[in-house]
């Protein structure tokens, strides 16, 4: 019995305590920390591992995609641009070109013209019954709504501003007055001193748009016109007075280079200002935007019709005589006289202008140095 009771007494005593209901015991608390970090360690691994294998996947997608790039062009920019054109709207091509390559940008130029001219009406030319320069405000008012107005200069010196070449243009004490320059006359290709014989041409002339629908404006867009840069240029004096009121159909630039250019910036106002242009106008405009790309025909000192080209390879030259030396400087033709009687002499702007002569300018008869207070070469402008 003392025997058993002891051998009880180590069972009982050897049993771990009693734990209680619903609580893990520390040696089992310990087994599920080990397998917790052991399940932790292995998700770890396994993130570890497929994050290599991705890299590596990238890696070497990237080193394909970049030897694709240097082998392929496929989804790749293109690596040289648009080739600028051979020539501008101004001149013909001096290069040839074959049907797969881009079209020089004289021909798109001329597209984009021809296109904006089909789209003017052709009418017949109304009388220029009640016109009157007049109607089309002070000359070269700053007062308009249009691109320059309100600057504090007036038209006539924006423009000359703008034309005559940049960094060789003296302006007078108001920063407005042009007093000095030089001239690339584009109407005639010549470069000219700045003196008051250098005027400013409508490009559309006031009388013939009046012929062609202005008839119809209110005074606002009447002034708007005669004083729009888009329908103003600088040019040789005797050569706007040449040109009068002539439309394409009756006068163009003698610089042949310029009538794409200038029969575009026709086309350019007149659509517009919703202008009409006659059938002759028409033909005349779209004549010369159709050979804007055309080289100029020789001309009779060019070529020698004296000379036979085919069988000048089998037969001596024929002497031809020395041609007389031609040079490029323009010589603008002589100012008309005007028949004015024995003299003309304007006591006053108001009555110059009262007379229908205003603005004069000088060299014109009626013109004085009295009447010009800005000395700008127009008196009698405003």
């Amino acid at each position: 019995m003392a025997y058993g009771r002891l051998l009880g007494v180590i069972e009982v005593t050897d049993k771990p305590p009693p734990q209680p209901r619903g609580r893990p015991s520390p040696a089992e608390r310990r087994r599920f920390g080990y397998r917790g970090w052991l399940v932790l360690a292995a998700i770890a691994g396994a993130i570890i591992v497929f994050a290599n294998i991705d890299l590596g996947n990238r890696a070497s997608d990237n080193t394909a995609a970049t030897t694709t790039a240097t082998t392929s062009p496929a989804f790749t920019l293109p690596t040289t641009a648009i080739a600028p054109p051979a020539t501008s709207i101004a001149g013909p091509s001096t290069s040839a070109t074959t049907d797969s390559q881009a079209p020089p940008a004289a021909d798109a130029e001329s597209s984009a013209a021809l296109a904006k001219l089909a789209t003017l009406p052709i009418e017949g030319r109304a009388p220029k019954t009640g016109y009157d320069r007049n109607l089309f405000g002070d000359a070269w008012t700053d007062d308009v709504s249009v691109a320059g107005g309100h600057n504090g200069c007036d038209t006539r010196n924006d423009i000359l501003g703008r034309d005559l070449i940049a960094g060789e243009t003296k302006l007078g004490w108001n920063g407005c007055t042009v007093l000095a320059g030089t001239l690339n006359d584009p109407y005639t290709g010549d470069t000219v001193a700045f003196s008051p014989q250098v005027q400013i041409d409508h490009v559309v002339a006031l009388s013939d748009a009046w012929q062609k629908g202005a008839q119809q404006w209110d005074a606002p867009k009447l002034r708007n016109f005669a004083n729009d840069p888009i329908n103003l240029q600088a040019t040789i004096g005797s050569i706007n007075q040449q040109k009068g009121d002539g439309d394409a159909a009756t006068w163009l630039p003698p610089n042949k280079s310029y009538r794409c250019t200038y029969v575009s910036r026709i086309v350019d106002v007149k659509a517009t200002y919703e202008l009409w242009v006659t059938q002759a106008e028409h033909d005349a405009i779209a004549r010369i935007l159709t050979n804007c790309d055309a080289p100029d025909a020789p001309t009779e000192s060019a070529v020698s019709p004296s000379v036979d080209v085919q069988s000048a390879t089998t037969e001596p030259p024929v002497a031809v005589p020395p041609q007389p030396e031609v040079t490029s400087e323009y010589v603008p033709p002589p100012l008309p006289v005007l028949d004015t009687g024995p003299s003309v002499y304007y006591p006053s702007c108001k009555a110059a202008k009262a007379a229908g002569a205003a603005p004069l300018y000088a060299g014109e008869p009626g013109y004085r140095s009295g009447l010009d207070g800005d000395g700008d070469g127009v008196a009698c402008e405003r």
